[in-house]
């Protein structure tokens, strides 16, 4: 059985919060559980949604509830030409075709998808005479996925549905999350995806991207989100406030207490030295997939009392 490997690559669009630090509990504590490593990626390729110091920030956060990773960071901001590279051997195997159609313009044609507007085909024989192509998508060319994921069980999807042709390199010529993503977790050797369900509908595409490179996809293991009182999914613009690093034993007792780890206890306010690490240990001896809960987290679970 290969080794595992896993990762956390947040967007440093700000400090991490609650929901986002109980992502990175989850993937952390899959891979450790299982001797395996566990890299960090700072996935900033949209600069117009990166925050100044806000990387240093999340790196800052994770070292004060114990969450060590292997390895340098690495930084989607620093891999354009990997991203580039594998454009082109798609390209040359005829995978992706130029688009010329605007966001508005795919909406207009109508046809409603589980994600939003399905992509019509438009350009996927050539752009239309008198147009210039904007963007670059991949071609869906198998609409039915089926993957074993490790915590949902069978799930199957119809990428069609999902969107059909999309999006690996956008209009201002930033590379799409979907093919950075899949080409530096090749790059890392990636053997499980540990993320939240929110995400679960991009395994398809990513699937997809894996066959057209020929390269065997990763694991996948997807966990429920944390939502705040309005049931959005937590975040800063549902208030979400950044994660504690004060006296952090607390919070992080709570959130393995809602991730199903027994033996916690959520009222924990343990604070002297070493009790993260034990708290931690603890935590990689009772840890099991098969425990997460099926519905989604309370942000309200993880306050404290009173």
């Amino acid at each position: 059985m290969t080794a595992y490997t896993g990762r956390f690559a947040p967007t440093p669009s700000g400090p991490l919060h609650a929901g986002s630090l109980t992502a990175a509990v989850v993937s952390w504590l899959d891979a450790r559980s299982q001797q395996g490593k566990w890299h960090l990626r700072i996935d900033d390729i949209d600069r117009p949604r990166t925050v100044a110091g806000a990387a240093d920030d999340i790196l800052r956060t994770l070292d004060a509830y114990g969450l060590g990773w292997d390895g340098p960071v690495s930084h989607q901001s620093e891999r354009e030409a990997a991203y580039r590279e594998s454009l082109a051997l798609l390209e040359a195997r005829g995978m992706v075709f130029a688009c010329a159609c605007s966001r508005q313009e795919v909406a207009a044609a109508g046809i409603a998808g589980l994600e939003g507007p399905v992509y019509p085909g438009t350009c996927r024989r050539g752009v239309p005479p008198g147009r210039k192509g904007r963007s670059i998508r991949l071609r869906a060319d198998q609409r039915y996925w089926t993957v074993t994921d490790r915590g949902l069980g069978t799930v199957g999807f119809d990428l069609e549905r999902l969107g059909g042709d999309f999006v690996i390199r956008r209009a201002d010529g930033v590379f799409a999350y979907q093919l950075a993503t899949v080409v530096d977790d090749i790059a890392l050797g990636v053997t499980d995806v540990v993320r939240g369900i929110d995400l679960l509908g991009s395994v398809p595409r990513q699937l997809q991207i894996y066959q057209a490179l020929g390269h065997p996809p990763p694991r996948y293991l997807h966990h429920p989100v944390v939502i705040a009182a309005n049931r959005l999914k937590l975040a800063k613009s549902t208030g979400a406030a950044p994660a504690t690093r004060q006296q952090p034993a607390a919070l992080l007792a709570r959130i393995l207490n809602a991730i199903g780890v027994p033996g916690i206890d959520p009222g924990f306010r343990g604070s002297k030295p070493g009790v993260i690490d034990d708290l931690l240990a603890h935590a990689q001896r009772h840890w099991s997939p098969e425990r997460l809960p099926t519905a989604p987290i309370p942000a309200a679970r993880l306050q404290p009392a009173g």
